[in-house]
């Protein structure tokens, strides 16, 4: 017979409301040990210290990404990490988006930016994919350019002749991973502000 309490906790379990999805908080990146800390990763990298804040663990297949469902100050959040590698990341956030049917300004994405030095932030509320393959995907998927985004400066190349997916597929240094993390506790309120309603405090006290 089962224990009486693992069958009282399985009755909470099942009565307890499910979470409702309203947002999708998305980190850009590669899949694999070998896209591991470098520059284009920069989005996983950030998404995962927001999921250490929220302790839960981003590790459930689907949507051809790794998922986690998560509370963020009351709002329901989707956070993910496509496995569709960088250049087609719209496949795995357009299919989640349709599935939870979450509007495109409800879909907060998390990437690197190579115009900006390691520990720049900017935040943006829409616009074009500046060149950034991951973001040219989701806006083809998504149908839109409105949707936010957290720039996430990794550096600029060394030199305007040095091979760009060189520069992003390379791992970052010391200090630059220092100056990216001293910001994660930024980019985990600004989060917060944008799934919130508040972007433009956001961008007033974040994109600095």
């Amino acid at each position: 017979m089962a224990n009486i309490f693992d069958l009282f906790k399985k009755i909470e379990t099942e009565s307890a409301p499910k979470l409702k999805i309203t947002h999708i908080i998305a980190g850009l990146g590669n899949p694999g040990a070998k896209y591991e800390k470098t520059r284009h990763n920069a989005g996983f990298l950030a998404i995962d210290a927001l999921a250490e804040e929220l302790s839960v663990k981003i590790n459930r297949s689907k949507f051809h990404s790794l998922v986690a469902e998560a509370e963020l100050s009351g709002v329901g959040v989707l956070l993910m990490k496509p496995e569709t590698f960088m250049n087609n990341s719209g496949i795995a956030i357009g299919e989640a988006a349709a599935f939870y049917k979450i509007p495109p300004e409800n879909v907060i994405i998390l990437h690197d930016e190579i115009n900006f030095d390691p520990g720049v932030i900017r935040i943006r509320r829409k616009g074009s994919s500046g060149g950034h393959n991951g973001l040219k995907s989701i806006i083809e998927h998504l149908s839109s350019e409105n949707f936010p985004r957290i720039k996430i400066g990794v550096g600029k190349k060394p030199s305007p002749e040095y091979d760009l997916v060189d520069f992003v597929l390379g791992k970052f240094s010391k200090e630059d991973t220092e100056a990216i993390c001293a910001r994660y506790s930024d980019i985990i309120a600004s989060i917060i502000l944008i799934a919130t309603g508040k972007i433009d405090e956001a961008m007033n006290k974040y994109s600095k």
